[in-house]
């Protein structure tokens, strides 16, 4: 959540930040109605206490009457202080429900408006002209049926629409994927995770993912758990309730997990082959470092997400992403996309998000500072992802329907050069 010492100082910042997310700005004010009637509640009830402290002074020196009129008024303050508590600590409950409803505070130069309205930093890469080659372009899936690599009619037989089999050549394509991103994420000073896929409702809620986009996520109501949609979640939790040691610098994970997503809202989209389905495997990494170091640490992770695609020998763009199109805990995201043959278009690979002390407010991360503790910041950014393998597929096709293996991959597919079409 956001600083509430700023939303009562500077409203009018948070207001901006809730036009430009497409927001309602309205909200700022009824967080401050709620914290309003909290701080005037609470400055009734400290002296509706003082009083009734003073008078325990005169009841034990008044007689007759006096002390019966005493008693009756001690009797009426102490009822008074109970409702003004009660009343404080609802004005309080109330006043953190709404402000958790705010998004982040965009970074200054974040692109103003919605999805489309997003800034191209650069482009990487040259896009092979296909055509020139001799080359009928064909896209991932009937490369992969090729291959035999994906099976999307057993995925649907077995879990439904959006699921899929990655059999033989596909499943080693992935897993040499996801290790080449965990040894890069490794070399950069990350640590490896195997995260938990279930968590418990504070901390998918103090991620800030049940808010505007609750609607894709799984939840397991029987046992009040949520599948989480990326490792960010489990990375995020795994120290909530904590007071950090930031004296050595930023402490960094790199989670893989298996992540789900319901994909609610995306009827008709990429419903071919695996750019959008329900279940994938990813490694994340994530980052607890000091609010001034956040932006620098936001850049030290798209550097290593392009030294990955460059690895890769895709040809990609960095996007910064629009206000509008920021997830409520991001601050600032930067996307790259890769370039999808098939489909002539850029296409969404990986994502790093600067949530700034967003997160960490929620689910009460903190450091020692020189005023005390204080929230730190988090970061995090995705290397590697089963949506990688399309890319990957498509972009190094060749006329014969093989697959050229990028040189960083090689080691991780027993020195493969070529993956083979099955005849």
């Amino acid at each position: 959540m956001i600083d509430l010492k700023l939303l009562r100082t500077e409203p009018d910042v948070v207001r901006a930040s809730q036009i430009a997310r497409g927001d309602d700005p309205g909200a700022v004010d009824r967080v401050l109605e709620a914290d309003a009637e909290r701080r005037a509640a609470l400055q009734e009830f400290e002296a509706t206490r003082a009083e009734q402290k003073s008078l325990g002074k005169d009841v034990a020196r008044a007689q007759g009457e006096e002390k019966q009129a005493l008693l009756a008024r001690t009797k009426e303050l102490a009822a008074r202080v109970k409702e003004l508590q009660a009343a404080a600590n609802a004005a309080e409950q109330r006043a953190a429900e709404l402000a958790r409803g705010l998004g982040n505070i965009p970074e200054p130069g974040v692109p103003a408006g919605g999805e489309d309205n997003f800034t191209v930093l650069r482009e990487v890469g040259t896009v092979r002209d296909l055509a020139a080659e001799g080359i009928e372009v064909r896209d991932h899936l009937a490369i992969g049926e090729g291959l035999r690599a994906i099976d999307m009619e057993r995925g649907a037989k077995v879990s439904g629409a959006r699921f899929y089999f990655l059999t033989g050549v596909g499943a080693r394509l992935e897993l040499a994927v996801l290790n080449a991103a965990m040894d890069t994420a490794i070399a950069a000073g990350f640590t490896p995770m195997m995260t938990p896929t279930l968590v418990r409702p504070e901390v998918m809620a103090g991620t800030g993912f049940l808010g505007k986009h609750a609607d894709e996520i799984y939840r397991l109501e029987r046992d009040d758990l949520y599948l989480t949609g990326t490792s960010e979640v489990a990375l995020a939790g795994y120290h909530s309730d904590e007071i950090l040691d930031l004296e050595d610098g930023p402490l960094r994970y790199a989670g893989w997990s298996a992540c789900y997503r319901r994909e609610a809202g995306s009827a008709g989209r990429d419903t071919r082959g695996i750019i959008r389905v329900h279940q994938f495997h990813k490694v994340e990494m994530f980052a607890y470092c000091r609010a001034e170091d956040a932006a620098a640490e936001h850049a030290r992770f798209l550097e290593t997400e392009e030294r990955m695609l460059q690895a890769l020998e895709l040809p990609y763009r960095v996007i910064d992403t629009a206000a509008g199109d920021l997830g409520s805990s991001a601050a600032r995201k930067f996307d790259c996309e890769a370039w999808l043959p098939s489909q002539e278009r850029w296409m969404e690979v990986t994502s790093t998000s600067n949530c700034t002390t967003y997160q960490a407010r929620r689910l009460a991360i903190r450091e020692r500072g020189e005023a005390g503790a204080e929230p730190v910041a988090t970061v995090n950014g995705t290397i590697g992802t089963t949506r990688w393998l399309v890319a990957l597929l498509e972009n190094h096709q060749q006329a014969d329907g093989s697959v050229r293996v990028p040189e960083l991959l090689r080691p991780y597919l027993g020195g493969l050069e070529v993956l083979e079409p099955v005849r």
